[in-house]
C-alpha cells in the first residue's frame, strides 16, 4: 500500500453510524436516558464537522493573515463561552477569561509557529489554525477547572477567609490556599497526560500523521512539541486568569463580595 491518506467515501462514513447504534443500544437497554442526547450529538457532529471542513478548505485557499486572526478570535470566543457557562452564582468577569485564553494562545502559538515549525509564510493557515485550535481546546478545559475550583474552594473556606481578613490579612493572603488548589486542579490533567503519552494512548495529532503516511519518528517530534505547547498554554492561561479573577472576590475595602456571602450555607 502506498503511503498517504486513505480516503473515506460517503458510504464508508455512513457505516460509522454503526458505532453509535451500539452505544444507543446500551443506553436504551439500561434506560440511561441518554439516547436523545446521543442522537442529537451524532447529528451535530456530522453537521458541524462537515461545515467546518468546507470553511477550512476556503480559509486554507485564501491564506490571509487577517482571516487567520479572525478565526482565532472566533475560536477564543467559543472557548470562553464553553469554559464559563457552568460557573454560576459567582462574580465572574467573562472578559478576563477571554483575555487569558487569547493571551496565552497567542504567546505560545507564535512561539510554536514562528520559531519551531516555521512554515512559509509564517501565518500559513493550514499550520496556524490547527495549532491554535489544540492550544485553545486544552487551555479552555484548564480554565474551566480553575474557575470551578477557585469558587468552590472559596465558598468552602468562607469562615477561614473571613477570619484571616478580620486579623488583618490582605485579600491575597486570605485566598492564597484556594488559588493554589485551583491552579493544581487546572494543570493536573495536562501533567497526567504528559506522564502516559505514548504508553497508554497515541495522541490524536500523532495518530493522524501516522495514518497520513508520515514516518512515526517525525510524527513523534511533532507530538512532543504539541504536548509541551499545551502544557505551557494551560499553565499561562490558568495563571493569568486566576491572578486576575481572585481580586474580584473582594470589594474595594477588602471584604468578601456579597455573592459569596450569600452562597454561605445557612445564609439567606
Amino acid at each position: 500500500m502506498e503511503p498517504g491518506v486513505i480516503p473515506i467515501s460517503d458510504g464508508q462514513l455512513a457505516l460509522s453510524v454503526i458505532l453509535v447504534l451500539v452505544t444507543g443500544g446500551v443506553s436504551a437497554a439500561l434506560q440511561l436516558g441518554l439516547l436523545r442526547s446521543l442522537v442529537v450529538g451524532t447529528v451535530r457532529t456530522f453537521v458541524q464537522l462537515m461545515m467546518i471542513g468546507t470553511v477550512l478548505a476556503f480559509i486554507f485557499q485564501v491564506n490571509e493573515p487577517w482571516l487567520v486572526g479572525l478565526v482565532v478570535l472566533g475560536m477564543t470566543a467559543v472557548a470562553t463561552q464553553a469554559a464559563t457557562r457552568r460557573v454560576g452564582g459567582a462574580p465572574y468577569p467573562r472578559l478576563l477569561a477571554f483575555l487569558a485564553l487569547f493571551a496565552s494562545s497567542v504567546l505560545v502559538g507564535l512561539v510554536v509557529v514562528g520559531l519551531i515549525i516555521r512554515p512559509e509564510p509564517w501565518y500559513t493557515a493550514r499550520v496556524a489554525i490547527p495549532i491554535f485550535g489544540m492550544i485553545l481546546g486544552n487551555a479552555m478545559n484548564g480554565v474551566a477547572l480553575v474557575l470551578q475550583t477557585l469558587y468552590s474552594s472559596a465558598r468552602a473556606r468562607l469562615d477561614e477567609i473571613e477570619e484571616l481578613l478580620a486579623f488583618g490579612a490582605t485579600p491575597w493572603e486570605a485566598i492564597r490556599d484556594s488559588v493554589r488548589e485551583a491552579l493544581r486542579t487546572g494543570m493536573t490533567p495536562t501533567i497526567n497526560a504528559m506522564m502516559v503519552v505514548g504508553l497508554v494512548s497515541l495522541p490524536g495529532m500523532m495518530t493522524g500523521q501516522i495514518l497520513g503516511g508520515v514516518d512515526p519518528r517525525d510524527a513523534v517530534r511533532y507530538q512532543i512539541v504539541v504536548m509541551l505547547m499545551i502544557a505551557a498554554a494551560v499553565a499561562l492561561a490558568c495563571l493569568i486568569l486566576v491572578l486576575a479573577v481572585y481580586r474580584r472576590l473582594f470589594t474595594r475595602d477588602g471584604a468578601l463580595v456579597p455573592e459569596l456571602q450569600r452562597s454561605k450555607p445557612g445564609t439567606p
